[in-house]
């Protein structure tokens, strides 16, 4: 039999010690065991500085000082063939370690690898735009901008790509709220009818679990389902929950019993 654990208040406690879980890691491996990374290590050895240097999950991960990202990937670029930057982004260890972590993927299709150079920058520092050796680069930096707030020094156009320009926060931050801040609960009224609309409306639900049963976009509603796009004609059946009381949402229509219909069954 397994052994019993005694189950008080085990609702109220933590699943993790950590303030943010963090993933176990997948084994690495020493750069020598794979010669032709050992050759792209060397090659960056020789002109920069290396802080740490491993191979995990087939590629090569190499840690840089900030300053050389941009003369990083240009050797790689025209020295060791890894032309193209999938991807790149940043990673928030503001709790733990007061900055981010950004990194840059590049593939190399005339040998089949792949290297993460990694570095790290501190709280409100900037980062030297790659976006002349990678057009790539462009869209990748201004949304690193958008979501973290982290500027790339020489971008031809560092404006928000996702977020509109007046937007307030920065939406990948840990500390943002999941739901939104206060800001963005009121952005669309304020924007579209004004903050003297706010007592009328009220603030944008964004509750992803919220069930709203006129919301015809999820192709159902509480109760019955209906084709996507249905029009509300207030026809619907009446219970305490599908229709609108004096003094509410004025874009719903009020539910009038007139407009209600009784279908007879021929079976009966």
């Amino acid at each position: 039999m397994r052994a019993y654990k005694p189950k008080d208040n085990v609702q109220a406690k933590a699943y993790y010690t950590d303030r943010f879980y963090v993933s176990p890691q997948v084994p690495k491996s020493p750069v020598e065991s794979d010669e032709i990374f050992a050759k792209d290590l060397e090659a960056i050895k020789a002109n920069f500085t290396v802080l740490d240097a491993y191979i995990q999950v087939e590629q090569m991960v190499v840690y840089i000082n900030a300053e050389d990202n941009f003369k990083v990937l240009k050797l790689l670029r025209d020295e060791c063939e890894y032309t193209q930057l999938s991807e790149m982004s940043a990673i928030d260890w503001l709790a733990t370690r007061g900055g981010f972590e950004i990194f840059y993927q590049m593939l190399s299709m005339n040998k089949r690898k792949r290297i993460r150079i990694k570095m790290f920058i501190n709280k409100g520092e900037s980062v030297n735009s790659v976006e002349k050796l990678f057009r790539s680069a462009d869209w990748s930096e201004r949304e690193m901008f958008d979501m973290f707030g982290i500027e790339a020094n020489g971008h031809p156009f560092m404006k928000r790509i996702l977020m509109p320009y007046d937007w307030q926060g920065f939406p990948l931050l840990k500390t943002y709220p999941l739901q939104g801040d206060e800001f963005a609960a009121w952005y669309e009224v304020d924007k579209i009818y004004g903050k003297e609309a706010r007592d009328i409306i009220g603030p944008e639900l964004r509750d992803s679990a919220k069930v709203d049963r006129y919301d015809s976009e999820r192709f159902a509603r509480l109760g019955y389902e209906v084709p996507k796009g249905t029009a509300i004609t207030g026809n619907e059946p009446k219970n305490e929950e599908n229709y609108q009381e004096e003094g509410g949402v004025f874009m719903i229509k009020k539910f009038d019993k007139k407009d209600s219909v009784v279908v007879d069954d021929p079976q009966r």
